[in-house]
């Protein structure tokens, strides 16, 4: 069981970070804040000029000139993608794998179930949940089981220093919404992969740690195109969600790791979601908090939920069936 000890628990400085979705949103504000404490940055996306900009963009915060940066275009969703960027990461990082992988690719397409196009739903599956399998199977494997030729100084370093295996998931993998069908069971499942390794991670001599960020709402491009298809019913539910920059969710997420902390919720709503359903989850800290925090939120989500679908209810009765205002009220 993770506990704080006071002692930071995430040292980056030296270290090779390979961050997937590194290009913008969350993903660059990781990159930059990781790259100000003196990592060297690897960055993965699609888009190769966005790619080049948040490269530069990340570079300008070096802590020092010996850092190095990089950037890998490639598309996440191919399986066989992963197993290509993390050779290339290693072949960058002088024949060593990346020390940390912070999976931070990912996307929403909040919609009402029975209007979501079908097509959707396997992509928010191979968006949020696939590319950071693929990658964590790619990563843990050249960690876990390194190639012959890999040097015994290189193995005693993976032993002697824990490499980082981080998903960002959501509040909404604990307490989600109606309109977001398509995306939270996506989130949910990424958890669920998160507790798995965990546990498995202690199969292996190599000290290898698993981590998963909680953020809420985002403010980022993609919030705004989120909200672009979002329906009014949703809207109205997310009303009290303050959410936050890219910039203070990476900050808060790296506080979180430098703690010691598995799961790392980025406000206090979602560490009270959080710890309503930790189930078999590890505590943070002696878990003496969340243990009791969770006492509190077994009591307290029977009438967040109770709230909840009374707010759906009068909306019918007020709106219609649709979820969006204007198609009644026209």
């Amino acid at each position: 069981m993770p506990f704080y000890s006071g002692k930071n628990q995430f040292p980056v400085e030296s270290k090779t970070v390979l961050i997937t979705g590194g290009s913008k949103g969350m993903g660059l504000s990781v990159a930059r804040q990781l790259a100000a404490k003196g990592a060297n940055i690897i960055i993965v996306a699609r888009d190769l000029e966005k790619l080049k900009e948040a490269n530069q963009y990340i570079s300008e915060g070096a802590l020092s000139p010996e850092q190095f940066f990089h950037y890998i275009s490639a598309d996440l969703t191919i399986p066989t993608e992963s197993q290509r960027i993390i050779s290339e990461a290693t072949s960058i990082n002088h024949g060593l794998p990346p020390d940390i992988v912070w999976c931070c690719a990912g996307s929403s397409y909040p919609t009402i179930f029975v209007d979501t196009p079908i097509v959707e739903l396997r992509n928010m599956m191979d968006s949020n949940y696939f590319t950071a399998a693929y990658m964590a199977h790619a990563a843990l494997n050249a960690w876990l089981k390194p190639p012959p030729k890999q040097s015994s100084f290189s193995t005693f370093q993976s032993n002697a220093s824990p490499r980082h295996l981080i998903f960002t998931a959501s509040l909404l993998s604990f307490f989600t919404l109606a309109g977001y069908a398509p995306y939270s069971p996506t989130k949910a499942a990424l958890r669920s992969l998160a507790d798995t390794l965990s546990n498995e991670m202690n199969l292996y001599s190599s000290n290898v740690r698993l981590h998963t960020i909680f953020p809420a709402t985002i403010f980022t491009e993609s919030y705004e195109a989120e909200n672009r298809v979002k329906s009014d019913l949703t809207k109205k539910l997310e009303e009290g969600d303050a959410g936050q920059t890219a910039d203070e969710v990476a900050r808060r997420s790296i506080k979180g790791l430098e703690r010691g902390e598995e799961m790392v919720p980025t406000t206090f709503m979602c560490r009270l979601l959080m710890c309503g359903v930790l189930g078999g989850s590890l505590r943070n800290g002696w878990g003496l908090l969340d243990t009791l925090l969770s006492w509190v939120m077994s009591l307290v989500m029977v009438f967040v939920r109770w709230d909840m679908d009374g707010k759906v209810k009068r909306w019918r009765k007020e709106h219609g069936e649709s979820g969006m205002k204007k198609r009644r009220d026209e």
